[in-house]
């Protein structure tokens, strides 16, 4: 980040006159409404308050006004009155900073600072009162069973209720800003015992070297400078707005960073398979949740694979066995199936963007719009034969049975292109196009993660794990894809 200059940062001992003047020329004081000054005499010196309005709680900051007001009636003049003062404050985070660069950027996060006449360094006490909503289940992370909050975009409220299900004196949480301008406050979270110190230092030092001037889209602006994405549309972390969820992920030696302003948490490092895991598996028994997931696999398989199966057959009738002779459209078109194909495909993407932007008052209506007049009558008119709705329909439950929705959008475009490919070169082309998709994945490795891990490389016992929802009290080892420090989740028995 850059920083100011010599001059400036020395400016805390040039007098209370001239860092007013500063706060007027360089940080709008005067001219932005919520930029607040609060100037006051006690024991014979004067004080400065800054505070931005919004960001602060008043009640805190009036409390604290009072205590020192209150000091001219309970004290004598001293020459220690820094220390006297810092002493009298009532709050629990008091902590003095040397440059006038801090004082800026801990005033705009929305602490205040207080500056003593002839003083060479100002108090900051922290009273952010951010604006937001309450923690609430996730819309997109639902379970039948388990906690209803889950993080919001506050990042002290969302650093609590992790430290609320994980209370080991192991946990560390370090804090960045990273912006020059947004100065948007980042944290890592690990467990100091459990993660690997190689993973968690080049974290730290990846969001240490960001430069730009701000990153007001939070998380998706840090993973693209964190995994180098660029075009790749596969998701290389894993996203969570379930405090349950990060908290495992934090006990298996993964790395979360949190963002302020996001309610979303980013899981470092992620495979291909820890988009496919959801947190209602492990809120139900261990048959049932093994049950759920296979159902899971089948719908983004399904996602994946079903309508360039379905459209060979139809290119290819007989490559069908003849008990299957009957798939395959009944009632030919004028249109080519791989438009109806493609546009019926691009139908349900549109409607899921509007639904997006659709008001929630609307969106029922907006439903049956789509479901009775366009698939209906698409059909009368011949624009889509009945199969093309029926499979694209399929696939389309298939691609909202994923839980991660950046990995949705990904199977999406591989689906797409594996359909051109069967257009183009019909059965080798889907061969092919598959074996690309799965060669590119191979070659992903976020944070030196092989992306498909246990598949490649296999782990007979990771691949078993991911197959099966096993008991909590079998679970004896972290996965070994974050070379966890300490690689039991439960001590050894020990032999007696």
């Amino acid at each position: 980040m850059r920083r100011r200059n010599n001059k400036e940062k020395d400016i805390l001992d040039q007098g209370l006159d001239t860092i007013e003047q500063f706060f007027k020329e360089k940080v709008g004081l005067g001219t932005s409404f919520d930029l607040g000054i609060r100037k006051l005499n006690v024991l014979g010196k004067e004080i400065q308050i800054y505070y931005v309005n919004g960001l602060c709680d008043t009640l805190y900051i009036v409390e604290i006004i009072k205590e020192l007001v209150n000091l001219n009636d309970k004290e004598k003049p001293t020459k220690a009155i820094g220390s006297l003062i810092k002493n009298r404050l009532v709050h629990e985070s008091v902590d003095p900073v040397n440059t006038m660069d801090e004082v800026v950027d801990q005033v705009l996060s929305g602490l205040i600072a207080i500056i003593i006449e002839g003083e060479e360094s100002a108090l900051i006490i922290d009273v952010r009162s951010y604006p937001g909503r309450q923690p609430e289940e996730p819309d997109t992370e639902k379970v039948v069973r388990g906690s209803r909050d889950g993080y919001v975009e506050n990042i002290i409220i969302n650093t609590a209720l992790t430290r609320r299900r994980i209370r080991d004196e192991h946990l560390r949480f370090e804090m960045f800003k990273v912006g020059e301008r947004s100065k948007t406050d980042v944290a890592i979270g690990y467990i100091e015992d459990i993660a690997n110190p190689g993973l968690v230092e080049t974290i730290r030092k990846e969001i240490s070297n960001i430069d730009v001037d701000g990153i007001t889209m939070a998380d998706k602006t840090i993973e693209e400078y964190i995994m180098k994405q660029g075009y790749n549309p596969f998701p290389l972390v894993r996203y969570t707005e379930r405090a349950d969820v990060g908290s495992i992920h934090l006990l298996e030696g993964h790395v979360l960073i949190f963002i302020d302003t996001s309610p979303s948490v980013m899981i470092t490092p992620a495979t291909y398979f820890h988009h496919v895991q959801h947190a209602e598996e492990y809120r139900q028994s261990p048959a049932v949740g093994t049950f759920v997931r296979w159902t899971r696999f089948l719908g983004i398989w399904v996602s994946l694979f079903l309508l360039p199966l379905w459209y060979l057959f139809v290119l290819e009738p007989s490559m069908l066995p003849a008990t299957l002779s009957y798939i395959g459209p009944n009632e030919l078109s004028e249109i080519p199936i791989i438009i109806q194909l493609l546009a019926a495909d691009l139908g349900v993407e549109f409607l899921r963007i509007a639904a997006i932007h659709t008001p929630t008052p609307l969106s029922t209506a907006m439903g049956l719009i789509a479901a009775v007049l366009i698939g209906q009558i698409a059909v009368d008119v011949g624009l889509f034969g009945p199969e093309i709705i029926l499979y694209i329909s399929i696939v389309a439950i298939g691609t909202f049975s994923t839980p991660s929705y950046e990995l949705s959008v990904a199977n999406k475009m591989v689906r797409m292109i594996l359909l051109i490919a069967v257009a183009l070169f019909k059965a080798p082309g889907l061969i092919i196009g598959t074996t690309v998709f799965i060669l590119f994945l191979t070659q992903l490795r976020p944070l030196n993660a092989p992306y498909l891990w246990p598949v490649l490389p296999f782990n007979p016992s990771a691949f078993t794990h991911i197959l099966i929802r096993r008991p909590v009290p079998g679970s004896i080892f972290r996965p070994s894809i974050v070379h966890p420090r300490n690689k039991f989740r439960q001590p050894p028995k020990s032999d007696h």
